[in-house]
């Protein structure tokens, strides 16, 4: 038997977009969400050209790569361009996004519209957990180079690299 009834079943394939600057507990929350539900979950992290990260990233694909190994069904990746391209390219149907406020919905929506009208991808809106509502790498950063602590807010094996990395600063 040859053609698509030889291939068994299609696999459910989501992304989880972002920067990832660090992975921080509520988007390691998010991805754990979506693999319940897909089969495969690519995390897609952007590069953006114009932003300096904390972390190269490629770190911030070996960080996510280690805090997601148990899930079983994660693949890391980066991508730059648009984000319905590098669905196309994978033949990823859906984009599972966190909401943390209304502030979230309003911009995502429009994105969630605009990415289903350029090529039919459709997109998820994971309610965060509470424990995570005012999370961003972002808040973590800022709080950890003040000497905050952010043990709670980052996976184990974020915390030493990030401690360290901000050190150099």
């Amino acid at each position: 038997m040859t053609g698509p009834e030889s291939e068994g079943p299609k696999l459910r394939r989501a992304v989880c977009p972002g920067s990832f600057d660090p992975i921080t507990n509520g988007h390691l929350d998010i991805i754990a969400r979506a693999s319940k539900l897909y089969d495969v979950v690519h995390v897609a992290v952007m590069i953006n050209q114009s932003k300096k990260g904390l972390f190269t990233v490629d770190e911030r694909i070996e960080l996510i790569r280690e805090v997601t190994a148990d899930f079983g069904n994660v693949e890391v990746e980066s991508f730059h361009g648009l984000l319905v391209d590098f669905c196309k390219q994978r033949d990823i149907p859906a984009i599972v996004k966190g909401l943390r406020a209304v502030s979230d919905f309003d911009y995502e929506l429009q994105m969630a519209q605009m990415n289903n009208g350029l090529t039919g991808v459709e997109t998820l809106f994971v309610p965060t957990n509470p424990t995570y509502s005012f999370l961003s790498s972002s808040l973590v950063k800022e709080v950890a180079a003040w000497g905050g602590d952010v043990s709670h807010l980052v996976p184990p094996t974020v915390l030493p690299r990030l401690t360290e990395r901000l050190a150099r600063k």
